[in-house]
């Protein structure tokens, strides 16, 4: 069976990504696949493996349900997407370490022209703040190009993994024979059973009123979405309805082999990463099966976890009394919300598939990882080397504009490193004062003349060369 699966996304600009990430995820398993597939046969334990034989295009094609198959491919590919991210984060956290280095000296600027709003003073202090950027080389639209790179290829490999039978082959191929075979009996009433198929209800939905058949896509949206416990359900009602007709004869073997094969695929540490942790636990506290109990509560756990460290080892730009109110406010929101994500983190992965906490903690490690790395670079890196280079890059750019090249040095000097986070701010003169400056001036320079003649012009021009030539 081909074709492209409802799941598969089709979004703007994040359908294509998923695209071309979808490629390598399925390369991903096909090579675990072939490297399993080895081994089993190497020590000849195929028949002990749950298969399913599909009929694709003419050939026939046996699928062994590989145990942790999809656990060991989410982790794999979860390395190869964020090694494919690596340039870009480096540039990213590399403004963030230098914006964190940069940020006292534009919060003395603000400090400096703090309360004054006239045109002047903002033209000034907007000046000053693009020499500090320009000093160190960075944008003040800070890493927005490389968020804006990352984010469609971060939404596209949750779709990938979210949704693997659209885009993993080999998944797809295993549940063909059973939505073969429910595209005979009506699987609509079963698929629509109040208190079923809740985790699958968004594909559920979709099937349209009076329907009597489901389209096969949908089909494998559904069943790939199902519980253990609508597995479960499905072979019940399809053992009613072998009962009733004797042409379905075989069916319910065809649901337990196809539910075997998946959950093969989706066991990873002896969980069902289909299923959610609320699943699990609600499934084996029945059972009384610890172990499985404390593996569901780790996912959530852990996820929180190893977001927070990830989330520390950020470099975070400090919070400083020089800085405007909006940006103090906007720096306390940002802390909130660090605090809150590792919450929500572990609040989400305990109602969605464990697969997607396991791709939240891969890629929270992977992060870190990085992290680490890439703080011990940057620590190595000489800020006043990169600083010098930045003004030399500025002082080409301003030669070719025909500015002096050494302003931007010496305007950087002084508008950054001199100025004192508690520099006093300098008010405005009333008219008053400016009135009585000008008269005691006039007054000095019209010494034994008479005011506003010739004379007391002469001696005005004459007084002021004297003192300035002195």
């Amino acid at each position: 069976m081909t074709g492209i699966l409802l799941t598969k996304s089709s979004t703007f600009i994040i359908g294509p990504v998923a695209t071309i990430l979808g490629y390598i995820m399925d390369a991903i398993f096909n090579l675990f696949y072939v490297i399993f597939n080895f081994f089993a046969t190497s020590i000849g334990n195929n028949s002990s493996l749950p298969v399913i034989n599909a009929l694709i295009e003419n050939k026939e094609m046996t699928i062994y349900g590989y145990t942790g198959m999809i656990g060991l491919c989410i982790i794999l590919f979860t390395i190869v997407v964020y090694l494919l991210l690596m340039p870009l984060t480096i540039k990213q956290q590399k403004f963030s370490k230098l914006s964190a280095k940069m940020n006292p000296e534009i919060q003395a600027v603000q400090a400096k022209y703090k309360g004054k709003k006239d045109n002047e003073s903002m033209m000034a202090m907007n000046e000053e703040t693009k020499l500090i950027y320009a000093k160190y080389g960075v944008s003040p639209t800070g890493s927005c190009m490389q968020l804006l790179i990352q984010m469609p290829i971060l939404f596209a490999l949750y779709q990938v993994i979210n949704n693997m039978p659209a885009y993993v082959t080999k998944m797809r191929y295993a549940f063909s024979p059973l939505v073969e075979k429910l595209q005979t009996i009506d699987a609509v009433s079963i698929f629509t059973t109040e208190d079923h198929f809740k985790t699958a209800s968004v594909y559920v939905s979709k099937i349209g009123e009076g329907a009597t058949t489901v389209d096969p896509n949908l089909t494998i949206d559904i069943l790939n979405k199902a519980s253990t416990q609508d597995w479960e359900f499905l072979k019940t009602s399809i053992a009613a309805l072998e009962k009733s007709d004797t042409t379905l004869s075989g069916l319910s073997s065809i649901v337990t082999n196809t539910q075997d094969v998946v959950t093969g695929f989706n066991t990873f540490l002896g969980l069902n990463i289909g299923n959610s942790p609320q699943t699990i636990i609600s499934s084996a506290w029945e059972t009384k099966s610890w172990l499985l109990i404390i593996g569901a509560l780790m996912i959530p756990l852990l996820s929180a976890a190893t977001q927070w460290i990830s989330i520390k080892l950020t470099p975070q730009a400090a919070q400083n009394n020089a800085g405007t109110d909006q940006q103090n406010s906007m720096m306390n929101s940002m802390k909130t919300m660090n605090n809150i994500m590792p919450i929500m983190s572990a609040v989400f992965c305990f109602s969605l598939p464990a697969g997607m906490g396991l791709y939240w903690i891969a890629g929270a490690v992977v992060r870190t990882i990085q992290q680490i790395i890439i703080n011990r670079h940057i620590d190595k890196i000489d800020l006043d080397e990169v600083v010098r280079k930045n003004i030399e890059k500025n002082n080409a750019k301003r030669a070719k504009a025909g500015l002096p090249p050494q302003t931007v040095v010496s305007n950087s000097k002084v508008n950054t490193k001199t100025i004192s986070k508690t520099t006093p701010v300098i008010e405005e003169k009333s008219k008053e004062d400016k009135d009585a400056q000008l008269k005691k001036a006039t007054d000095f320079y019209s010494k034994n003349t008479k005011p506003g003649s010739i004379a007391s012009k002469a001696n005005m021009v004459k007084q002021y060369n004297e003192k300035n030539n002195k």
